[in-house]
């Protein structure tokens, strides 16, 4: 299911966690929705003729648009491409940005799922990370989300916080499954280098949680999402009835897709593509009718390492078979070694010739796909 994502750059403000490319400088929003426009005439023939599935407004903060403004995108993404009757249209949203009006226009321009930045409810952590919106903006958001007729609603959540208390967290996913929303997306807390939030790290302001509380953070994340009926159907990713996300997935099925926007980056199995991380450079390449992008050709290993990190996450797990019909015996072999060496350690389960992550395993799982991926030198 071909997807094709909108990178909007623009915020008001800058989150302490965030390294995404992002930019203060809202004045360039119409000058990027035209350049978005001109950037799908030229990437038309990128996907081909394939039937585009899903839709996303990432960020940067999507929310800041104009509901003409997504008119115009959606309008231009239809007439450039083979659009699906019952493509999935997720925007990103902040909860400060949202007003009743707004929600119900937007959900008019086919936009049905939104994905609202939550992070927390709790105000220390807000304040740390550097959130425009307080707990009662969060609430109301997903309420009024859902009374504009929004009935696919994922909420972000990040775990991990300095000084977070487990009881906290708690408080934290009761709210969110109060709320009757569909899907979950948690995170733990990052430090990116050059973010305020790793500034604060290194002149020790701050303190990283202990691994034991982060691993009974999202220990709670699984057993509560279960409780209230979600299914962990990748690593941070939770779903109830089925609602995955469905753009998401693509990526982790290995699926093709279109990036468009300052940063956003594209793939189509035999090559990935990233655009310039700078709105001007990104502006001034496509008024000169070219796309901003770099381009690298995939190896078979790039692919079959690519296709180990990204199925691993999941539920789906990893297909032997598919390793042996698309890769080759040599890589069967090295993927027979790997299972081998964890066959006895509880932390996967090797199934009807799939690979699973048990969750035991999840905890590590960063060090079992390093396993499971492969150098060049070796095939």
């Amino acid at each position: 299911m071909p997807g094709i994502y909108f990178h909007i750059p623009f915020c008001k403000s800058i989150c302490s966690y965030c390294d995404f490319y992002k930019t203060t400088n809202t004045e360039k929003i119409e000058t990027l929705v035209s350049m978005l426009q001109k950037e799908m005439d030229l990437q038309s023939t990128y996907l081909s003729t394939k039937k585009i599935e899903t839709i996303y407004f990432g960020g940067g903060t999507p929310s800041l648009l104009s509901i003409s403004q997504f008119n115009e995108l959606l309008h231009a993404c239809h007439s450039a491409f083979n659009i699906d009757t019952k493509v999935e249209i997720t925007a990103e949203v902040n909860p400060d940005d949202l007003t009743s009006d707004y929600l119900k226009s937007l959900r008019k321009t086919g936009v049905n799922r939104l994905s609202i930045g939550i992070q927390s409810f709790v105000a220390n952590d807000l304040k740390l990370m550097k959130r425009r919106h307080s707990s009662a903006q969060a609430l109301n958001a997903v309420k009024l989300a859902q009374k504009a007729g929004f009935d696919n609603i994922s909420v972000d959540l990040i775990y991990g916080i300095p000084g977070m208390k487990l009881k906290q967290w708690e408080e934290n996913l009761n709210k969110v499954f109060e709320l009757g929303i569909q899907h979950i997306s948690a995170y733990h807390l990052s430090y990116h280098k050059n973010t305020k939030l790793w500034n604060d790290l290194k002149n020790g302001s701050i303190h990283e949680v202990l691994e034991e509380d982060s691993i009974n953070q999202f220990s709670m994340l699984i057993d509560k999402a279960i409780e209230n009926g979600f299914e962990h159907y990748e690593i941070s990713n939770f779903a109830e009835n089925g609602l995955y996300s469905q753009h998401n997935s693509s990526y982790w099925k290995q699926t093709e897709y279109l990036g468009l926007g300052p940063s956003a980056h594209s793939f189509n199995i035999a090559s990935r593509q990233w655009n310039v991380s700078n709105i001007d450079k990104y502006i001034v390449s496509l008024q000169q009718n070219k796309v901003p992008a770099k381009i690298e050709k995939l190896s078979l290993s790039d692919q079959y390492n690519d296709y180990v990190i990204t199925s691993l996450r999941t539920k789906w797990g990893l297909d032997r078979n598919f390793i042996q019909n698309t890769f080759g015996e040599r890589y069967v072999e090295h993927l027979n070694r790997i299972i081998d060496k964890y066959s006895s350690s509880g932390k996967i389960i090797f199934e009807n010739n799939t690979v699973n992550l048990t969750r035991e395993g999840l905890f590590v799982s960063d060090a079992i796909m390093a396993d499971f991926i492969i150098l060049n030198t070796l095939i």
